[in-house]
């Protein structure tokens, strides 16, 4: 269960879920993820280190580029669970008076 909720916390930052997202694709570097979620290429780096950390992606250093690739077999299911259900409106809960 720890796994779970530290997965589930790690992805739980917007950012941090676009780039896992990405990476389900395969390995890239943060040269290439920079311009495909708009930040920069320091903020895309704290939250590559964030994933590390939280056992979700691993990475490996090729010259001066480091390629990042998801690690967790467990995190890429549950990303993957996650990517099929429907986004809700909180609108479609509030009763009408």
């Amino acid at each position: 269960m720890n796994e779970d909720l530290r997965i589930l916390k790690a992805i739980s930052d917007e950012t941090r879920l676009k780039i896992v997202k990405l990476l389900l694709s395969g390995e890239k570097c943060v040269s290439e993820i920079t311009p495909l979620i708009g930040k920069s290429q320091s903020n895309i780096s704290i939250q590559l280190s964030h994933l590390k950390n939280a056992g979700v992606v691993e990475s490996r250093r090729q010259g001066k580029k480091a390629y990042y690739s998801l690690s967790s077999e467990k995190a890429i299911k549950m990303i993957n669970a996650l990517s099929e259900i429907p986004e809700i409106n909180a609108a479609d809960f509030v009763e009408e008076v």
